[in-house]
């Protein structure tokens, strides 16, 4: 990191300012801090596979975007944000529409890596994800 490092500001992630996809995935975001992340996704058919069952993206985006607002939180006073590098989300159990809570917490948090844990669930687990994640400089090029 250059020695002339500023914090970073965090986006508004309010999902009517986000991109069409991450407003598509529905994921409301709650709670925000470079040790933890809550949010919630009011599952429906938008979110439905042709057999008529929640998408595994939807939690797969769900995961990453958690991890990453988490993992940037926690650096941005750095100068830095964060990227996701391997993204594994497990689907554990199917829904058709409900209310899934969201919770991301750091397992690591290195001075250049950091790996989020990532758990989508209702009353029981419905998915669960891992995200491993690059801290960058903020002006940093990115490709």
């Amino acid at each position: 990191m250059s020695d002339n490092a500023t914090s970073v500001p965090l986006p508004d992630f309010d999902l009517a300012n986000a991109s069409e996809f991450v407003m598509a995935s529905g994921l409301v975001v709650d709670e925000v801090s470079g040790t933890r992340v809550r949010g919630h996704i009011d599952l429906g058919t938008d979110h439905h596979t042709p057999w008529g069952i929640v998408n595994g993206g939807v939690y797969t985006t769900a995961v990453e975007s958690a991890a990453s607002i988490g993992a940037s939180a926690a650096v941005a006073g750095r100068g830095q944000h964060a990227v996701a590098l391997n993204i594994s989300t497990d689907l554990l159990r199917s829904r058709t529409h409900g209310r899934a809570r969201v919770l991301a917490e750091p397992v690591h948090q290195g001075r250049t890596q950091q790996i989020w844990a990532v758990t989508i669930f209702d009353e029981q687990p419905l998915a669960r994800g891992q995200v491993r994640l690059q801290n960058i400089d903020r002006n940093q090029a990115l490709a």
